[in-house]
């Protein structure tokens, strides 16, 4: 979940707003204004109804994000760097550059956030009474009861033992305390998520075919969420195991056949793609420096007739856009910065700016399928902590 609306920063850390966020707001005021609100306080203006929707929507996205800041700022404490909070579609995510290094500090980090969202619960009922106690206007209560009981729904739910809950996180922290086991508790608690979620899209289905409205779709379609993620997870876990305490001199190709930039395309193809049938090209100047890389990719989208006169230079991709790393370098490290690189590949380079070796999809899946014939301690990379939430309008 990618910020599109970037809100500065808290304490030091990043935080943003998804573009999908939008649709919590559309459907919180819609619901409010048009539904519940009108109902429970007669007799106000449409007007009314809806500013009192958007004054609930603002405030439940203050609470989600007070939610993940509490879990940055905690992490944050137990020495893992936080890139960033993204409040989204289904709720929040709070993305963490490493993982905790023991049952405890996982332990403190999953459970601070449904403990925000309590006292959140707890703040907004404290107003709703006071609203009350003065004979304050009732719809005015009435916002605040109702975000009272949505944080304390937010935090009972977010407490489910399934990943990527935090309950999750809770029984992975549990379970590797007990197994001394990270991988296999993250595992468990994995697939415990997954089946959490196929429960979710099978009572949503039920809902709907049932006629009972909307709200089926919505369960349906965190079920569809949490389903995807548990298994994504399950799966960065064991990636984690299969190169934790890997250097990229471990993986990479070395000695890689090379192209010079001014070379044409048709002359690669004639002289190496035909004959080797790899995938990447670096391109190196006369000095041995990385000047580009080329992939088959790149090649197909030229013309054949265009092949003759078109350099390599030209349909490269530029060496600055490429990642580069030094031999010695953790992997797992240069796998983070080569997520989203255009072309997927990334170049080592000796101090000199001299190229070699290379690093690619191929190379990292070797590594994975021979994951199990050495010892690890695997302690992952990356993570983050999400905040799912249900919303109840009616």
């Amino acid at each position: 979940m990618r910020s599109s609306i970037s809100l500065g920063t808290i304490g030091g850390v990043r935080v943003g707003l998804n573009v999908s966020v939008l649709v919590i707001v559309a459907i919180l005021v819609v619901g409010l204004a048009f539904g519940r609100f009108p109902v429970v306080f007669p007799g106000h203006s449409v007007l009314v109804y809806v500013l009192a929707g958007l004054v609930s929507a603002v405030l439940f996205l203050l609470s989600l994000l007070a939610h993940e800041l509490a879990h940055a700022m905690t992490a944050r404490r137990h020495g893992i760097e936080v890139s960033g909070i993204t409040l989204w579609l289904l709720g929040g995510v709070a993305e963490l550059r490493g993982e905790p290094r023991s049952p405890g500090a996982d332990l403190r980090i999953a459970i601070v956030g449904p403990v925000a969202s309590l006292l959140c619960g707890v703040l907004f009922g404290a107003v709703a009474w006071l609203v009350g106690a003065l004979a304050g206007a009732p719809l005015v209560a009435g916002i605040f009861v109702y975000l009272a009981a949505v944080n304390v729904l937010l935090a009972v739910f977010n407490l489910i033992p399934a990943a990527p809950l935090d309950g999750g996180r809770v029984l992975r922290a549990a379970l590797w305390a007990r197994w001394h086991d990270r991988t296999r508790a993250a595992i468990t608690a994995a697939r415990a998520g997954r089946i959490f979620g196929y429960a979710l899209i099978a009572l949503g289905f039920l809902e709907l075919v049932t006629g009972v409205g909307f709200q089926g779709l919505w369960l349906a379609l965190i079920g569809w969420f949490l389903v995807n993620a548990a298994s994504a997870e399950e799966q960065h876990t064991q990636l984690g195991t299969a190169l934790y305490g890997l250097r990229v001199s471990d993986v990479m190709s070395g000695q890689p056949v090379t192209a010079h930039p001014d070379e044409t395309v048709a002359g690669l193809v004639e002289r190496v793609v035909m004959r080797r049938r790899l995938s990447t090209y670096p391109l190196v100047d006369d000095g041995g420096r990385f000047a580009g890389l080329v992939t088959l990719n790149r090649i197909r989208q030229v013309d054949p007739r265009d092949r003759e006169v078109t350099k390599l230079r030209d349909i490269a991709c530029p060496a600055a856009e490429v990642p580069q790393a030094r031999a010695d370098e953790p992997l797992m490290d240069l796998l983070e910065r080569m997520r989203g690189s255009a072309d997927g590949r990334a170049v080592v380079l000796a101090p000199d700016g001299c190229l070699i070796g290379l690093l690619t999809p191929s190379d990292i899946s070797r590594v994975v399928a021979t994951a199990g014939l050495r010892a690890t301690d695997p302690m992952g990379s990356r993570g983050a902590d999400l905040t799912v939430c249900l919303l109840y309008t009616t």
